[in-house]
């Protein structure tokens, strides 16, 4: 198993009275009905008010993000909205969405049901691809100015390096993991959209109001975490004040990337499933903005860097007790032997033809 870290985790000192008094410091007041939600990076809760609505306050981890990165996904947030995009974002509050309270960032944002999509359907896929070139349009309309890129260097390389230099990966298996991480990272390397060897980021033409896309594969500012988790649905006799269709939450990983980062991860089972998915997601998609086909070949490469930076992120946040709790598999010999045959079988995968659609 993984070694914890010296430091003390982060959210040791955010008790339910922290939670409670951070909720009534921008006024809003608490019945003591306090529901953890599923997450693991922060922490967040469904909070029921005295006189209102129920609501979801999210307490940042300390030292991942800076405020202006926070701020920044918030304004992406704040921008889709006001385009009628179901995004679920944060409330101003206090003339701020990020507030502090003890040591902590968090923000506060109206609470949604709603089920996992049914990604076996055509037409929800086909929703959730309009939706998603919605998102882009507005996404590429300008540029972060200070969260990241998703990209070889943070999710793979940094990755691969701090695993291997806190000796995170057994002796029985560094060898064969090492080999085959760097194998798969030299193959990652030959997409310069990647790299940031010819990033085109986008930026708006003021004169015609379109985007400037040059002959490299256009980067622009992503929901970066478009899992089907991430996406709450709502059926089609939803109260008018929900809406039907898809929701999205959890801008926490917004990037700049390529618009395929937030296609590849709505797709499962063998080739030939996943090529019909993503055919009925572009199909919607590209109703409201072009697709560029190019961009089917970073698919396998960006489910590599994700591979190697989920087990990199792992591994950096044992020390949090929630973490040993809920990953328990995390960190052994067969872990690691399980790493090594999906990296070989990533190798393999980059190396096919792309997708078609």
């Amino acid at each position: 198993m993984p070694t914890a870290t010296p430091d003390p985790h982060p959210y040791q000192s955010l008790t339910p009275d922290v939670v409670m008094d951070a909720l009534a410091s921008v006024g809003l007041f608490g019945d003591g009905r306090q529901t953890p939600l599923s997450s693991y990076e922060n922490r967040v809760y469904q909070l029921h008010l005295e006189d209102g609505p129920a609501v979801v306050a999210k307490f940042y981890r300390p030292k991942r993000w800076t405020q202006a990165q926070i701020l920044e996904e918030h304004a992406f947030s704040q921008a889709l909205m006001a385009a009628e995009i179901p995004v679920i974002g944060p409330l101003v509050l206090n003339g701020s969405t990020l507030n502090q309270f003890a040591g902590f960032a968090f923000s506060v944002s109206p609470s949604r049901g709603g089920r996992s999509p049914e990604l076996d359907d055509p037409d929800v896929l086909e929703w959730i691809g309009r939706f998603l070139a919605r998102i882009h349009r507005v996404g590429a309309s300008q540029a972060f100015a200070s969260r990241p890129a998703l990209d070889l260097q943070s999710f793979g390389i940094d990755s691969r390096e701090w695993l291997l230099a806190h000796d995170q990966v057994p002796l029985d298996v560094q060898s064969a993991w090492a080999n085959s991480s760097q194998r798969a990272l030299d193959l990652i390397a030959t997409h310069d959209s990647l790299t940031g060897s010819e990033a085109n980021i986008s930026s708006k033409n003021k004169n015609q109001g379109e985007d400037f896309q040059g002959t490299s594969i256009q980067l622009i500012r992503l929901h970066g975490d478009c899992h089907p988790g991430n996406i709450l649905w709502t059926p089609l006799d939803a109260p008018a004040s929900t809406g039907p269709g898809p929701h999205f939450v959890d801008l926490d990983d917004a990037r700049t990337g390529a618009a395929v980062q937030d296609l590849w991860m709505l797709l499962s089972g063998d080739r030939q499933q996943q090529s019909r998915q993503l055919g009925f997601l572009v199909d919607g998609y590209e109703q409201f903005r072009s697709f560029d086909r190019r961009e089917l070949a970073l698919i396998e490469p960006l489910r590599t860097l994700r591979l190697i930076h989920y087990s990199a992120w792992l591994a950096r946040r044992w020390s949090d007790p929630t973490f040993p709790i809920n990953f328990p598999w995390f960190g052994s010999s067969d872990y690691w032997q399980g790493q090594v045959q999906m990296l070989q079988d990533q190798i393999e995968a980059m190396q096919e033809d792309p997708m078609v659609v």
